[in-house]
């Protein structure tokens, strides 16, 4: 287990551990009130414990090493966990709207809510900070079993927030002597309404990563560091892709390097690349450089004296996400070229 699935492990812990502890408060706090709005925080910290767990199990099975039956590891148990918290999520939010729109229709009254407001509050906080801290952690370490734990305690902050703001008007009306129950249930409909949301979107980045869609943000951060450590001799990148498993990542290029190079400079460089990206992602990622050897329209972007040319350098191929998600090598007017003109062509006589 690497450090960083080591610390998402533990972290995934005493969120499960806190999430436990919280929802018997909920559920203390439902009984001494009887608000609908209540117990739709408490039927939603069930979803967080259990769903808590799964992402313990997911992050525990990520953090395994690759084998010969998953040779690019476990991370994919993490958009597993996923879905299914997504899913548990929005399960949720269609039971608060039921039992809400029950209460709406059939009024009961509530009773302790200055208390009920209090110990709902104190949770909102806990989850607050548990949340951010879990999506922190989690885009840090590209986990998205922790980011959707962190998501979703941060929508539980917000439906509870929302839920003390109208028991507070109804504490507030009861108090001059007016009825306004039906503020209990009403709270209840727009937070249901919002946690199913939640639950939807969970479930539909889980399925963007199981069909392996193009991460941007990732794609820009190579790109950006393959700009920053730029050889001459990587004189084209192109058909760059990512898979990403869990809190690793699987990259891949092609990279067109003089035809004259050896074996064992073509391995030098494919270190530098491997060196380059790694000086962003570390140990966790997974790079696979296929060279190629470079064509007679690469001479025009190619700044190498190398005895061979066949066209006057014109500039570098400009990289960007765009290009070098590319299938094939870029060919003259295919391309934004960067830097001054170089070597002319080499007359043919001495190119023999």
């Amino acid at each position: 287990m690497t450090e960083a699935s080591a610390s998402n492990y533990e972290y995934q812990r005493i969120i499960v551990a806190v999430g436990a502890m919280l929802l018997l408060i909920k559920f203390f706090a439902y009984f001494l009130t009887n608000s609908v709005a209540i117990l739709t925080d408490a039927l939603e910290s069930i979803v967080n414990v259990v769903a808590g767990a799964v992402g313990l199990y997911a992050l525990y099975l990520s953090s395994k090493p690759a084998d010969r039956d998953h040779p690019y590891g476990h991370g994919k148990a993490e958009v597993i966990s996923a879905t299914v918290e997504g899913s548990m999520i929005a399960v949720a939010g269609a039971v608060i709207l039921f039992e809400a729109s029950r209460r709406l229709v059939s009024p009961e009254g509530v009773r302790g809510i200055d208390v009920g407001i209090a110990l709902v509050l104190m949770t909102a906080l806990t989850n607050y900070l548990m949340g951010r801290g879990a999506i922190s952690r989690g885009r840090k370490t590209r986990s998205i079993a922790l980011e959707s734990s962190g998501r979703h305690l941060c929508t539980d902050t917000y439906s509870s927030i929302g839920i003390v703001i109208g028991l507070s008007a109804v504490y507030a009306t009861d108090l001059m002597g007016y009825d306004m129950q039906w503020l209990d249930p009403a709270v209840a409909l727009l937070f249901g309404a919002l946690i199913m949301w939640t639950g939807a979107k969970v479930v539909k980045k889980a399925v963007d990563d199981i069909m392996d869609k193009a991460d941007r943000e990732i794609l820009s951060q190579i790109v950006a560091c393959l700009n920053e450590h730029r050889s001459d001799d990587w004189i084209d990148i192109h058909s760059l892709r990512v898979i990403k498993y869990g809190s690793s990542m699987h990259v891949e290029m092609h990279a067109t390097m003089p035809f004259s190079m050896t074996i064992e400079e073509e391995e030098a460089q494919k270190r530098n690349l491997h060196e380059a990206v790694a000086s962003r992602y570390g140990d966790s990622v997974d790079l696979l450089v296929m060279p190629e050897p470079c064509k007679e329209f690469s001479c025009v972007h190619c700044g190498r004296d190398c005895g061979s040319r066949r066209a006057r350098f014109v500039g570098r191929v400009r990289w960007t996400i765009e290009n070098l998600s590319q299938e094939h090598q870029h060919a003259y007017g295919n391309y934004v070229v960067i830097g001054p003109s170089a070597p002319p062509a080499r007359p043919r006589e001495n190119q023999e």
